[in-house]
């Protein structure tokens, strides 16, 4: 991590001149606030831009050793949040986005006879204007659509764009149905994907770890009966699936509620969870396809943990440089990040990475793309029980 982070809603700089006069008069410059004329119509107030530790960038320094801080990767652009509506009603979404930029989610009761829709929206990417996007279900298969579920997940796979549809099925067992065209057409029928568990709260995630029949391996982990998450594997395509086992090392008492797994592209499989000892949060990681995992504690003994109501958890998500980044709420009920180098063998120092003025946060999500660009999500209080979403954008982790 460098001296300073460039954690920010979106950070960025405006070169400053300086320079030297010749002759005996020296004409002082005046720094220029990078932040002065950054949008035509000043910076939105749904907008902030600040370093670790809600530090507002705007009226903090920015000139570290006779260098500003915000250049590179820091540079400042103009931004604002927006949000856009999907016309479709849900609950607990799950989303994935194709190599196409259509950007899938789960509407549970709003498919063909009242099966959970599969929405998907064109046209966000680089729109400008609201008129420019559009929403719809795609989920139409060839016989019969899959009945209702308790959980509905929607997953599409980055390294070969196949969308995986699970439907669970009053806590005693998973169907899976497949789509390898953005959703136009849908595997004949629905597999199976059960174990001997009660399931709940299922995460799903593909790497390219290698597999006999298909290009990616296949994982899913269920909430189940068992002292820790129980997983089950698939190495062609989500046809079959192995028998569940335990999604953490031998005698690990980490509970069984999990945050959700992602796959890197080295073939790993990580996913947060309480650690075994009950005292933290870790990440799990699987380097055979889910089949046996390791734990690797995050450095919550400097944060503390979220005593909260929904029982707050880690969350992990790798770079494209399989550098893993993780998210979770700390003991002031404020969102902590932390990176590791090393498959999460070590960890760098926690950051609070929440703007200046909130007191509460809830419902971690973190994301990552190129090496050093991470973004979390996360729910926020100001006071007063007022809630709002929250999007935090990290360019120079």
């Amino acid at each position: 991590m460098r001296a300073i982070a460039g954690c920010m809603i979106l950070l960025f700089l405006a070169p400053m001149i300086s320079g030297c006069f010749a002759g005996d008069t020296v004409e002082e410059i005046k720094e220029n606030n990078p932040f002065d004329n950054l949008c035509p119509n000043g910076i939105a107030n749904n907008t902030w831009y600040h370093y670790p530790g809600a530090i507002d960038a705007l009226t903090s320094p920015h000139i570290v050793n006779g260098t500003s801080i915000l250049q590179g990767e820091n540079i400042p652009i103009c931004t604002e949040g927006t949000y856009y509506g999907i016309g479709f009603s849900t609950f607990e979404p799950t989303i994935g986005i194709t190599s196409q930029d259509n950007i899938y989610m789960t509407s549970w009761g709003n498919g063909a006879a009242g099966a959970t829709a599969i929405i998907q929206c064109s046209d966000l990417f680089e729109m400008t204007n609201v008129s420019e996007y559009s929403c719809q279900d795609v989920y139409s298969p060839t016989l019969i659509p899959v009945g209702n579920s308790n959980d509905p997940y929607v997953y599409v796979d980055p390294w070969t764009d196949r969308i995986m549809k699970f439907d669970m099925h009053a806590l005693l067992g998973m169907t899976v149905e497949t789509s390898d065209d953005e959703g136009e057409t849908w595997s004949p029928l629905p597999t199976g994907a059960s174990g001997t568990s009660i399931q709940d709260h299922q995460t799903i995630a593909s790497s390219p770890y290698p597999a006999v029949l298909h290009p990616t391996t296949w994982v899913f982990c269920i909430n189940g009966n068992w002292q820790s998450p129980l997983c089950s594997s698939s190495f062609d395509g989500g046809l079959t699936w192995t028998q569940q086992v335990p999604g953490a090392p031998p005698n690990c008492n980490s509970g069984g509620l999990t945050g959700h797994m992602v796959g890197a592209n080295d073939g790993n499989f990580y996913r947060g969870n309480p650690s075994c000892d009950g005292e933290g949060y870790s990440i799990y990681k699987s380097t055979d396809g889910g089949l046996t995992w390791s734990e690797h504690v995050l450095p919550t003994d400097v944060t503390g943990t979220a005593d909260t109501w929904n029982a707050e958890e880690a969350q992990v998500y790798p770079d494209e440089e399989n550098n893993i980044h993780a998210m979770w709420m700390g003991v002031d009920d404020l969102p902590y990040y932390s990176y590791s180098l090393d498959q999460g063998n070590s960890w760098s120092d926690p950051l609070m990475i929440a703007p200046p003025g909130l007191n509460g946060t809830g419902f971690p999500a973190v994301a990552a793309g190129d090496s050093g660009r991470v973004a979390f999500a996360y729910l926020g209080d100001t006071g007063g029980d007022t809630w709002n979403g929250y999007i935090s954008v990290m360019t120079d982790s």
